[in-house]
């Protein structure tokens, strides 16, 4: 039976979320795959690499010690920190997460997991009390970027850093860089989850109070190695290969590819306000949709209109965490499911929203093919300077993360730019009380910050036009945008005339009090 904690949490679902959940997946299908636990390894010091795991290995084998797969943190805590306490508790987490613990090698030819039985996880501190506060706000800056940056060596442990910086008495920095390799999205919520709970017992001097782990990451990545083949695999497989064969296109870009990909990259962030965000809402469940397919179908038609593509399929994460016995651990195991949504014949903003939906759900029930294997099997053309099956990111986040909260602190995040990009173009969305956040992150090496500021401006464009007139044409959402555009440069060109005519008529000024 499912358990209770899983059918709670699918009552708690929109009535609409669940019907569309129960029909991609099929209740009794999901009962039954959830009385089957992945069973513990033999081998304890060494595993397997996960599907997922093999992809980062071979791409660190391409370009080493890369650090486009960091995942960097920077959170800014005020009050009395116990010292003590957070050693003990980031030790604790590490003891707990065998993944924590592992480094990687090549055995036979074979990459492996080597799973250290103990590590003694050394938090770094630095302290920053003596310089003023300028000087302390520029260090902090430099040092967050030049964690999120410093490489990780992937055949040495711990392929996790912390660092704190200390600013005064009761305030401080956290650093905390982690390898994508041993976590992601997910994992972040289970480490802030643990990290609040243990802290508060240490600082008690209190038990841990976390009950142990009934698997460990390398335990899944065993059974993965095992469980996803013969009729399972090519059942999925055959589903894939119909929707992405055929040739993909290649996504246009400003500058031309270099020979081998390169991360550099930047972002540009966005709000859409909160009545929009409504809006956004009721078109979906109008439309039988979730709000993820809505603003997806937005995205399409976005990218269809501004870059003239219809045939490009988008890369989107799925968390790929559906036992139970794995919600708990931090480890890599979200899954890409490739999108080709397509866009051809010139179909109303609805049609296409129920095209996105066919697709979206499709892709959910055939969800276990490891993105890895599914290059394998597909061999589309090799090219060293872009992904073989998408270009382009989408991501709505809704994985399950915590406030953040430690006895007796606040707690902060602290936003940064990076100054690197995974995806030629991704978009990320997240929910916020002022409505969605949006961030844009792009390749500087292959587009002009221009055109990734006059993409912010057509999505929001498009958005507000589409609530209005589902049943508009992706052309004439084109023409609109275009219209719009055309628009914003005469203004600019505006501003740019009277700015000209503002620095004369000063220069003229200047040069009349000289001759007086």
């Amino acid at each position: 039976m499912m358990s209770t904690n899983r059918s709670e949490r699918l009552k708690n679902l929109s009535p609409e979320k669940r019907a569309l959940l129960l029909k991609a997946l099929g209740k009794e299908a999901v009962q039954a795959e959830q009385s089957k636990r992945i069973p513990r390894r033999s081998q304890q010091n060494s595993a397997p690499l996960s599907f997922a795991q093999q992809r980062l290995w071979f791409l660190d084998r391409l370009s080493p010690e890369n650090p486009a797969y960091n995942l960097p943190a920077a959170v800014r805590l005020q009050g009395q920190l116990n010292l003590s306490a957070l050693q003990q508790t980031l030790n604790e987490i590490v003891r707990r997460h065998e993944v924590l613990r592992t480094a990687f090698a090549e055995v036979d030819g074979e990459p492996v997991q080597l799973i250290s039985p103990s590590l003694d996880f050394a938090l770094s501190v630095v302290n920053l009390q003596h310089l003023p506060e300028t000087e302390q706000q520029a260090e902090i800056e430099q040092r967050t970027l030049e964690e999120a940056q410093r490489p990780f060596n992937l055949t040495r442990d711990p392929l996790l850093r912390a660092t704190l910086l200390q600013l005064g008495s009761a305030e401080y920095v956290l650093l905390l860089t982690i390898h994508h390799i041993i976590s992601d999205g997910w994992s972040m919520g289970v480490l802030v989850r643990e990290v609040a709970a243990l802290y508060e017992a240490f600082s008690t001097d209190k038990p841990s109070g976390l009950p142990e782990l009934s698997v460990q990451y390398a335990d899944f990545a065993s059974w993965q190695r095992q469980h996803f083949q013969g009729e399972k695999l090519e059942k999925q497989l055959a589903y894939w290969k119909q929707q992405l064969g055929g040739g993909l296109a290649v996504l246009s870009t400003d500058r031309q590819r270099s020979p081998v990909q390169t991360f550099r990259g930047s972002q540009q962030s966005f709000v859409i306000s909160a009545s929009l965000t409504e809006r956004l809402k009721t078109l979906a469940q109008q439309q039988d949709v979730t709000l993820f397919m809505t603003l997806l179908a937005a995205f399409q038609s976005l990218l269809s209109c501004q870059i003239n593509q219809d045939n490009l399929a988008i890369g989107s994460p799925i968390a790929n965490r559906n036992r139970i016995e794995l919600e708990e651990l931090i480890g890599f195991f979200v899954n890409t499911l490739v999108l080709r949504i397509d866009t051809a014949g010139n179909p109303t903003f609805r049609e296409l929203l129920g095209r996105t939906r066919e697709v979206a759900l499709a892709a959910y029930a055939h969800p276990d093919v490891p993105f890895e294997k599914l290059v394998e099997e597909l061999q589309p053309e090799r090219n060293l300077s872009y992904n073989p099956l998408f270009q382009v990111w989408f991501v709505l986040q809704n994985a399950p993360m915590p406030p953040l909260e430690l006895a007796g602190l606040t707690l902060s995040i602290l936003e940064f730019d990076v100054g690197m990009s995974r995806h030629d173009l991704s978009l990320t969305l997240w929910e916020i009380s002022e409505g969605i956040q949006g961030l844009f992150e792009y390749k500087t090496d292959l587009f002009e910050a221009a055109t990734i500021a006059r993409i912010v401006r057509g999505f929001q464009i498009l958005l507000n036009q589409v609530v209005i007139q589902p049943d508009i044409r992706i052309d004439d959402l084109a023409e609109i945008l275009a219209e719009a555009e055309r628009q914003h440069q005469i203004e600019q060109e505006k501003q740019i005339h009277l700015s000209g005519i503002q620095k004369l008529k000063m220069a003229k000024r200047k040069v009349m009090k000289s001759l007086k």
